[in-house]
């Protein structure tokens, strides 16, 4: 069964659709308009009406009365001239018979002018026409004629006969006199009438613009104000969180296409947050792995740190008490074993003292970022001065020649750290040398950024571009321990202490020739120029020889140069 309503509300809807926000408006304002022009219209055929009553009776009624009253004044003053000429024969009373004719003529043509448009009035004027024509050609003109030929009693006697004949002339006036009070009573009963309509159609007019106004008002606000208001309110669920809530698309054409980029933005809100709280639940998974793995990290740190301790003290132990019972056994018993078992000794006393500076590196590795004091500003001058005197002899031994392009800056680190840094770059250095030429060993730098870039560069023997990451893996060599010495933990140790810097680390195959490794270190926010920031220019520094320490103390420390060399030249 269909709803009263619903065929309404299906004829309603296309034609709300068809129209904009602005058509509605200017539909509403055309038909405010046609409906005051139509009132206009009425409002001023009423005036007009009112003004043809008012002109009626103040402009023709009442002017024709005054006229009428002076054209009698001027009969009545042509019959009075007349008696009073046939009863004294005086030619003076002849004037105002005369002036009256004047007068008469004049006045009828004025009375005329008025009561043009009322035939009644009209044939009033026209009968007291002919009666003043009939009365002084049968009375007036034949009295004063007998005055003046001195027959003075038949004159007098034909006074009675001219007051008979110009009293049908009064009953003229009388009759006039009435049917101009009845023009003027009708004349004003109209223009009472006409005023009255007058004034029930402008209250009915300005009733019917109120009512006018108020029901395009009232569908003004159903068709555009109902609809925006329901936009409004659904764009305001929207905006405070309610995402599900879907926006209506009705009433004129722009408010719709409003409402679908609205319910659009909607939709495209919804889907982006649903994305999103999958990815935040993904996030969370993954963060609950990554705690997971972060809280096993740490345990395998400890557990590390632990191992790093009963490396750095249980080991070690054996090993000394291995290395001194092998020596002692070969100098106890030297004369008396072969060659074969010299050789057995020496390699197990070698292997002894390998184990020994393994361990060594590995707890100085496993302690980098972990041990170290508070970070302060540190001269890289200075660290690397320190180094050199520590790698004094083997610069000098080897015959390197050592440049510094310029001043080192100041940085923000670990100054022990730092040191051991230059020991091993330069102890690579050092080490991988090319047998057929003198090391030469290159220290520039320059600011890119936030960032010290530092370069070594020296004419050694260089390393294989497909090799430049390999090398810096703990543990990995690019050649056999008999050709070069090491532990393979050098380059991953310069490594871990540059990142644990902030910076980064790595080889530019850009020379022709050698090894040139970089790495950059942050810029101190606010500098410190007394310091050492700018220190005079480093001449060339030949190889020279400071060696200090004791020969058998842990490498990567001070020691001697030879056995210094053995931590950082490691490929």
């Amino acid at each position: 069964m269909t709803s009263p309503s619903g065929p309404s509300r299906t004829s309603i809807a296309p034609l709300t659709a068809r129209l904009s926000v602005q058509g509605w408006i200017h539909s509403v304002l055309a038909l405010m308009a046609v409906l005051v022009l139509v009132c206009a219209v009425v409002g001023v055929r009423l005036q007009a009406t009112t003004d043809d009553r008012t002109s009626d009776l103040v402009d023709h009624i009442q002017p024709a009365s005054s006229a009428s009253f002076k054209l009698q004044k001027a009969l009545l003053d042509q019959e009075t001239g007349v008696r009073g000429y046939a009863l004294t024969a005086n030619k003076d009373f002849l004037q105002p018979y005369e002036q009256g004719q004047r007068d008469e003529t004049r006045l009828r043509g004025v009375v005329r002018g008025y009561v043009t448009e009322y035939p009644v009035l009209r044939a009033d004027l026209d009968a007291i026409r002919d009666a003043a024509a009939q009365w002084r050609k049968t009375q007036a003109r034949p009295v004063i004629a007998s005055v003046r030929e001195r027959r003075a009693a038949a004159a007098t006697g034909g006074l009675d006969e001219s007051k008979r004949s110009f009293d049908r002339l009064r009953a003229l006036f009388g009759k006039q006199d009435d049917h101009l009070t009845d023009a003027r009573e009708k004349a004003r009963a109209d223009l009472a009438d006409t005023r009255r309509l007058r004034n029930w159609a402008f209250g009915a007019m300005l009733v019917l613009l109120i009512a006018g106004g108020l029901t395009l008002t009232v569908v003004l606000r159903r068709m555009v104000g109902r609809p925006l208001r329901k936009l409004e309110k659904g764009a305001e669920r929207v905006s405070g969180g309610d995402f599900e809530q879907t926006i209506g698309m009705e009433g004129p054409r722009d408010v719709q296409a409003l409402g679908r980029a609205v319910e659009g933005m909607r939709r495209k809100i919804t889907a982006e947050l649903s994305a999103s709280m999958s990815r935040e639940r993904l996030l969370a998974e993954r963060t609950a792995d990554l705690d997971a793995q972060t809280a096993e990290l740490q345990r395998s740190n400890a557990e590390l740190e632990q191992f790093a301790y009963v490396a750095s003290h249980d080991l070690q132990e054996p090993l000394r008490k291995i290395a001194s019972f092998c020596q002692l056994l070969e100098k106890r018993y030297g004369d008396e074993l072969d060659d074969r078992a010299k050789q057995y000794i020496a390699f197990a006393v070698d292997g002894a003292k390998r184990m020994q500076v393994l361990i060594n590196d590995l707890l100085t590795f496993s302690r980098v970022g972990r041990l170290g004091g508070e970070p302060a500003p540190v001269p890289l001058d200075d660290v690397l001065d320190r180094a050199l005197a520590d790698l004094a002899l083997a610069l000098e031994e080897s015959g390197t020649t050592f440049e510094r392009k310029g001043p080192l800056p100041v940085v923000t680190g670990d100054r022990t750290t730092l040191a051991l840094l230059w020991q091993n770059l330069v102890g690579n250095a050092v080490k991988f040398r090319h047998p057929d030429r003198s090391p030469v060993i290159t220290v520039d730098c320059r600011r890119e950024g936030d960032f010290w870039q530092v370069s070594v560069t020296d004419n050694g023997i260089g390393v294989p571009e497909e090799f430049g990451e390999k090398v810096f893996v703990i543990f990995q060599r690019l050649h056999s321990r008999e050709e070069y010495g090491g532990t393979g933990i050098g380059l991953a140790l310069c490594r871990k202490i540059v990142e644990h810097h902030g910076g980064r680390i790595g080889f530019d195959h850009s020379v022709p020739e050698g090894t040139r490794i970089t790495f950059t270190l942050p810029v101190l926010d606010e500098p410190d120029t007394s310091g050492g920031t700018e220190p005079p220019a480093a001449d060339s520094v030949p190889g020279q020889a400071h060696a200090t320490g004791d020969e058998d103390t842990t490498p990567g420390v001070t020691t001697k140069a030879a056995d210094a060399t053995q931590l950082g030249a490691t490929r």
